[in-house]
């Protein structure tokens, strides 16, 4: 899902139509053609979201496959990217198993992944103190990136380049009645503040609370890796205000060991411009409306606190 690269000035983002129907036959067709060894396997639905439909294959892998072109790159991606990165990550990834490759049955690359069980963190909230695990595992992923990482226009980019989508976003909410001051006080800190001038670093570029998993209340996985690219830390240290109440974000922060002022100014000015798109996708989303007004109240607190992460 990426709900936050749908521009922004144009209108507000909502729930894109699939392009290609993914059904059960489709994907049986798929494994029978690429690989034959799994097709026998149990397969049921598991999820469907903006970009993939996933199916779950037998007890320890998914298919996962775009629902629609944009998408495809996003694919290819994960495909390129998380093999070589994951390894040195603490926490799991759904690093591809096997690969799926364009076809006359179906235009975009696809892959089987590991299934991992748990719960989006939006449903089940990890307990405070995995803070800490999340800040650990931002600080190992937060490493100079080379120059061939994955490019993405929505993700990682000085915050001025988001300026006129998020000034859009902001009238309309305020038009339906949203109390937008935290947020236009966090992106005012946010673009007052220097930019980032270390080494772009490898980003997950879509770090919310939907990507997580969590069994009983620990952190299982880190999922949808299609944003993966390279560029400001502060778009997934953004997070914290997506996923813990204001009082824990010490926890990760002294996890992540970085306090420079300036990035975590940055951060909420992040953490602002998706707040801001989860509010107006919660038109047709409940899920991503809970998330957006969790959020704001913790930008609330933020700005009253005087804008400290």
């Amino acid at each position: 899902m990426n709900p936050a690269d749908t521009g922004a000035a144009a209108g507000p983002a909502r729930t894109p139509v699939a392009e290609v129907v993914v059904d059960e036959a489709l994907v049986r067709a798929l494994l029978a053609d690429q690989h034959p060894d799994l097709v026998s396997q149990p397969l049921r639905p598991a999820a469907s979201g903006w970009d993939n439909a996933t199916y779950r294959l037998g007890d320890d892998a998914a298919v996962r496959l775009p629902r629609r072109g944009v998408a495809a790159e996003l694919a290819r991606n994960e495909q390129v990217t998380l093999p070589r990165i994951a390894p040195g990550l603490p926490l799991p990834t759904p690093t591809p198993l096997r690969t799926g490759v364009p076809s006359d049955r179906f235009p975009w690359p696809w892959s089987v992944v590991p299934w991992f069980d748990g719960e989006a963190a939006d449903l089940q909230p990890p307990a405070d103190d995995e803070a800490a695990a999340l800040g650990s595992f931002l600080r190992a992923l937060h490493v100079p990136a080379p120059s061939t990482a994955p490019e993405n226009r929505f993700r990682g980019v000085p915050l001025a380049e988001r300026e006129l989508g998020f000034d859009a976003r902001i009238a309309r909410l305020a038009a339906d009645g949203w109390d937008v001051t935290p947020l236009t006080a966090a992106w005012r800190a946010a673009r007052a503040a220097p930019v980032a001038t270390d080494a772009p670093a490898w980003l997950h570029g879509d770090l919310h609370p939907r990507n997580l998993l969590v069994d009983g209340d620990r952190l299982a996985a880190v999922i949808d890796w299609g944003d993966v690219t390279s560029g400001d830390r502060a778009t997934d240290l953004a997070a914290v205000w997506l996923l813990w109440d204001v009082a824990v974000h010490p926890v990760f922060a002294d996890a992540y060991g970085d306090r420079d002022p300036a990035l975590w100014a940055r951060a909420a000015g992040w953490a602002a411009l998706f707040t801001g798109i989860f509010l107006e996708v919660g038109d047709d989303d409940e899920r991503f409306l809970a998330i957006g007004r969790r959020a704001l109240d913790r930008l609330r607190t933020t700005a009253a606190a005087g804008g400290s992460s």
